[in-house]
Formats: structure tokens, C-alpha cells, sequence
């Protein structure tokens, strides 16, 4: 990460954060930005960062507690509730950047880290502007589209698993690890033929393919319907038509429930991220977005 390495506190757990300061005068505003399910701040976040930094904007992209540069126990565990958290610790530490607008930050977000920022920005006065690109909504219509693509006995193994790892968790020992990503029938929570290149081709030096077992438990609490009525942010939600991870017709109903203007691509989960055929297309995207509501 070419950034300036930051660190902040959130709930006693230091995690460790990039910024990208604005070429613009000040006061700018700041977008903070964090990583989708399983990622770390070195895994496709610096382009972005640095495009939105090239137009004026301050940058804080950030990783989770408990995964790569941050610190946190257990590792490698996703816990929506710590996430929510985290991003709120890193809102501060943005807002009080030097050169900074405090009244206008962006909230960024992808995948599973796309559906937080909604959450995060609703009820919110200080967020001037929400990205969820292909972001994660809705667990049933996530859910249903797991078990159509790895069948009923494998989404029962890794029910399982989860439950064992929660069990291991309570009594005190590790939990149960398995690959985040991996070829299909090789046991990654994703599984889908393609993914484990696409993957790689954006992970960084930090990031480590494994995640707890229990993280079917955990998504199955992510809802943002309520969140997304709430709204009253500017909203850009980038849905990916063909995409095979994150229900597109999921994504779409929740620009529609939070007013939001949305752009849509025909290609898959990762063809958005850099590297990729769609990435200059989603970024630029973004930029006129901002250019528009922070004008």
C-alpha cells in the first residue's frame, strides 16, 4: 500500500489503516473504505483508493480486526457486529484527518462490506455519500443461491462446521478454519469454478486463505431492507448482472428501497475489481457519482 500507514482504536483492538491524502485543497472530504468478505486492505482496495485520491479526495482504507495488518483475536473470525464497529472507529479517525471535511464523508463499501455501509450511513447526518458495489443484502436470497450452486449435502457440511466451530469457540479453543476460496468440491466457503483465480489475482501479501467455519451463522444476520427505507444518504449501488455470488435482483431491490442511483454491468462478482475488464467502467463510475453530490 503506497498510503500512509495509520492506526486507530476500535473497542481496545488497534487496527491498522491507510491514507491516501487528497491532491484538493481543504477542507476535503474522505471516503472510507474497507474490504468485502474475508479481504484485507492490500487486496484490490489500493486502486480505488487511488483514483478517489487523484480527484481530490482523502482516502482511509482500512482492515478488520483480526485480519491482516490489524490486530484481534480470534483471527480470521467475521463478526458483522465488529465490522459496524470498526468502520465507526474508522469514521472518526477520518473525520479528524488534517485537511479534512468532517461534514462530508463517503462510506465505500463492496460485497459483504457493501451491505455495511448502508447499515452504517442510515440515521447518520455526517455520511454525504454511500458506494455499495455489488454488495451483499439479503441472506435468504443469498443463502438460496449457495445451495442451488453447491447442493444440499454441501451446505449441511458446512452448517456443520460451523456449528462445531461456535461449540469450540464457547468452551474456549480455537475454531474450526476452512479455505476462503478454492476449487470447486475443495471445501472454500466460495467454491465456484473461476473463483479461486479471481480471487488471487487481487489478494495481497497480508491476506490468508482461511476463514472461521461459523461464518454461514454469521451472514445469515446480515438484512439491510430496514436499513436501506431508512436512507436519506445519495446512494450508488454497482450491481454486476451475472454475478454468481451476490443475487443481482437482491442488490437491485435495495437501490430501490434506498433511492439510489445504480449502474449496472454485464459480468460477474469479480470483473468490477481491478485487473479486470469492468474495473475502469465501475471506478469511473464512482467518481462522477461523488463529483455530483459532493459539488
Amino acid at each position: 500500500m503506497t498510503g500512509r500507514e495509520v492506526h486507530f482504536d476500535s473497542g481496545g483492538v488497534r487496527c491498522a489503516g491507510w491514507h491516501f491524502a487528497g491532491s484538493g485543497g481543504a477542507p476535503r472530504p474522505a471516503v472510507v473504505m474497507a474490504h468485502g468478505f474475508a479481504g484485507t486492505a492490500d487486496s484490490g482496495l489500493q486502486p480505488f483508493a487511488e483514483r478517489l485520491r487523484g480527484a481530490g479526495l482523502d482516502v482511509l482504507a482500512f482492515d478488520y480486526r483480526g485480519f491482516g495488518r490489524s490486530e484481534g483475536i480470534p483471527r480470521q473470525r467475521i463478526s458483522i457486529d465488529d465490522q459496524l464497529a470498526d468502520y465507526r472507529a474508522a469514521l472518526a479517525t477520518a473525520a479528524a484527518l488534517p485537511g479534512v471535511d468532517a461534514s462530508r464523508l463517503v462510506l465505500w463499501g463492496a460485497s459483504l462490506s457493501g451491505g455495511h455501509v448502508i447499515r452504517l450511513a442510515a440515521g447518520r447526518t455526517d455520511i454525504a455519500a454511500v458506494i455499495a458495489m455489488t454488495p451483499m443484502t439479503n441472506p435468504l436470497a443469498t443463502g438460496a443461491k449457495v445451495i442451488r450452486q453447491s447442493g444440499v449435502a454441501g451446505a449441511l457440511r458446512a452448517t456443520g462446521l460451523g456449528v462445531g466451530s461456535r461449540i469450540a469457540a464457547a468452551a474456549g479453543r480455537p475454531g474450526l478454519l476452512m479455505p476462503v476460496v478454492s476449487e470447486p468440491g475443495g471445501g472454500g466457503a466460495l467454491a465456484l469454478d473461476g473463483c479461486l483465480t479471481s480471487y488471487l489475482g487481487i489478494a495481497g501479501p497480508s491476506w490468508r486463505n482461511e476463514i472461521d467455519a461459523s461464518i454461514g451463522i454469521e451472514l445469515s444476520r446480515i438484512s439491510t431492507a430496514r436499513y436501506a427505507r431508512a436512507l436519506r444518504t445519495p446512494l450508488l449501488v454497482q450491481i454486476a448482472d451475472f454475478d454468481r455470488l451476490v443475487p443481482a435482483h437482491a442488490a437491485a431491490r435495495t437501490a430501490e428501497l434506498g433511492r439510489a442511483i445504480v449502474h449496472r454491468y454485464p459480468c460477474d462478482h469479480f470483473d468490477v475489481w481491478p485487473g479486470n475488464d469492468w474495473f475502469e467502467h465501475a471506478v469511473a463510475d464512482q467518481l462522477r457519482f461523488l463529483r455530483r453530490v459532493l459539488s
